[in-house]
């Protein structure tokens, strides 16, 4: 639900909150960490360090530390509680403007980095735009697997190479073998590739062995950010099989700085994938009418790669175009009784849509693959008529020649 927070008529002191092209105005406020590990938020070209201003005193501890885990284990009432307090200090008119104004620090004077310990890292295939057209490369007859449409497809991804954007990604080396191979290979990829994602910072925790139930599953998310889960298709294709990708993923996945609050989002809500009449209904555990009405959120995401100084577009697509809903991916995780902790980082897997435009990564687009030296950037934006626009910033790496 909207409320305060989202009024598109407030304004910041903060001058360039205001500007109508901001990520970042007053009706956002996401939050990150930027060096040496101070808590901040976003605010026009500018970042308020919570870790030295005087916040509310049932989330100072958590704004003092030098990551975001402490505050993920608090509730979705402390994260509101705190939001609350951020859009009244930094609107127009506030009376401790004078107070608050010491603590702000331009963004180019800092560098970021990651805003949480991630402890795990789950990547789900949530797209069937996407998965249709990589399974018509393998399968042209029948490209959905029987499951897709009954469960969240998923893989365990490693936590440890994550990185924040900006973050140089070496081309990874691996084993490859071609149908026209005897035998596999060992050396660099040679066909890098990026995946354009969302991903979701889990808040909370759920005791092992205790589900979450879907009507609940929201309540575990803090934010949202961009995430591209770099892939090398050659060293994919040769050991995917039996058990799925491995060394083709964990080389690297990059993440957008600041996580845009799923409570920020509440005006950009929609109703969930529209699935054909002739589609299973999903099980109890993971359907419900509310999440039908608004599991899904209208979110613009955009892909460029830079070569030369030259920007060239590549696509266009909207997390509207998920399959499963992130309700419906943590309900589906914890079913088994698996406990998520607060840092977790769940992925959407690549969103792709219908159009040929709106392909998620190179691999769809049927494009070269990516080269040393060429530049991968992500952007995401939301925009409905009555709001503000809400921005995620860019989520960008540079390919360098294998180490």
């Amino acid at each position: 639900m909207t409320g305060a927070t989202h009024d598109p008529q407030l304004k910041s002191w903060v001058e360039s909150a205001n500007d109508p092209e901001t990520d970042y105005p007053i009706q956002n406020l996401p939050f990150g960490v930027f060096r040496p590990g101070h808590v901040g938020v976003a605010i026009g070209d500018q970042i308020l360090d919570l870790q030295r201003c005087p916040v509310p005193a049932a989330t100072a501890q958590a704004c003092s530390s030098n990551s975001l885990n402490q505050l993920l284990s608090l509730t979705p009432e402390h994260w509101s509680e705190l939001r609350l307090w951020l859009s009244r200090a930094l609107r127009s008119g506030a009376p401790n403007r004078s107070q608050l104004n010491k603590f702000l620090i331009p963004m180019k004077d800092v560098e970021m980095q990651l805003p949480a310990e991630i402890g795990g890292y789950t990547d789900f295939y949530a797209s069937i735009d996407h998965a249709t057209n990589v399974g018509r490369l393998f399968r042209p007859e029948n490209p959905l697997l029987p499951n897709y449409k009954h469960v969240p497809i998923a893989y365990h991804g490693r936590a440890s190479s994550i990185v924040i954007s900006g973050t140089t990604i070496h081309r990874p080396c691996g084993q490859i073998k071609t149908t026209a191979m005897d035998a596999p290979i060992f050396g660099p990829t040679q066909s890098l590739d990026y995946e354009l994602e969302i991903g979701f910072l889990i808040g909370g925790e759920n005791a092992l062995g205790k589900r979450v139930p879907i009507n609940s599953a929201e309540s575990r998310i803090f934010g949202l950010c961009l995430l591209n889960d770099w892939s090398a298709r050659d060293i994919q294709s040769w050991e995917y099989q039996p058990l799925g990708p491995f060394l083709s993923k964990s080389f690297a996945t990059s993440i957008s700085p600041w996580i845009v609050t799923l409570e920020a989002l509440a005006p950009f809500r929609t109703a969930a994938y529209k699935r054909p009449a002739s589609d299973p209904t999903p099980l109890p555990h993971l359907h419900s009418t509310e999440n039908s009405e608004r599991g899904a959120i209208d979110l613009t995401l955009e892909v460029f790669v830079r070569a030369n100084e030259t920007y060239t577009p590549l696509s266009r697509t909207n997390m509207q175009n998920l399959y499963w809903t992130m309700a419906q991916m943590i309900a589906h995780h914890t079913s088994n009784g698996c406990n998520l902790r607060p840092g977790d980082l769940l992925a959407t897997g690549t969103i792709s849509g219908p159009g040929d435009d709106q392909r998620g990564c190179l691999l769809e687009l049927k494009r070269g693959f990516l080269k040393d030296g060429e530049e991968v950037i992500f952007r995401g934006h939301c925009t409905r008529d009555g709001f503000v626009k809400i921005g995620f910033g860019e989520c960008q790496g540079s390919i360098k020649p294998h180490l």
